[in-house]
């Protein structure tokens, strides 16, 4: 059985990606399940495939249901499709794309065949992950959950009492204006 290898580039910055391994019998709906959970996205947006040539061209639709839109050609559907059926040459590229008001897209590419497949995986499986995968819905700090909690617990954004703009008058005090020390003389 034909062990396929994916490339998954995050198609705005292609020093983000995963390697994600697939059985060539297994379907485009498996493939796409695998790509969400390697990016850590939901599984709750339309989504549909291209089939692509070397210049990235979209081709031929894969796509989850047939979608209220027109289409040259019937598009193919995901679950009923397996992925090799649709590779027409060893360098074959794919265009995924998620979530259809965000645009969410990625560039697939088959990067190696083999015919050994490993007891230790269940495919697909994701094999290599470089990068930092983009939020779905928002800002993915690198810090992580707990910095989150601690912006929320802590609101650096308020200013303390006594630690105004102003001074006692009400009058803005600026970066370079005239301070009167308490015994009377003058600081710059």
């Amino acid at each position: 059985m034909a062990i396929l290898k994916f490339r998954i580039y995050f198609e705005e910055d292609e020093s983000v990606y995963r390697d994600v391994v697939i059985r060539h019998t297994q379907t485009f709906q498996d493939l796409h399940d695998a790509i969400l959970k390697s990016y850590e996205f939901d599984n709750k947006h339309k989504a549909t495939f291209y089939r692509s040539n070397d210049h990235w061209l979209r081709g031929r639709e894969i796509s989850l249901e047939v979608y209220e839109k027109e289409y040259k050609v019937a598009p193919l559907i995901m679950s009923e499709t397996t992925i090799g059926s649709e590779i027409k040459n060893p360098n074959q590229r794919f265009i995924y794309q998620y979530d259809f008001n965000r645009n969410w897209g990625f560039l697939i590419e088959l990067i190696n065949v083999s015919k050994e497949e490993s007891s230790k995986l269940v495919y697909p499986a994701t094999i290599r992950t470089e990068g930092i995968a983009p939020s779905q819905y928002g800002t993915k700090g690198l810090l992580g959950p707990k910095f989150a909690d601690i912006e929320e617990k802590y609101d650096l954004t308020q200013v303390g009492e006594g630690f105004g703009e102003k001074d006692e008058d009400g009058e803005d005090l600026g970066g370079d204006s005239e301070v009167i020390a308490e015994d009377g003389d003058e600081e710059v």
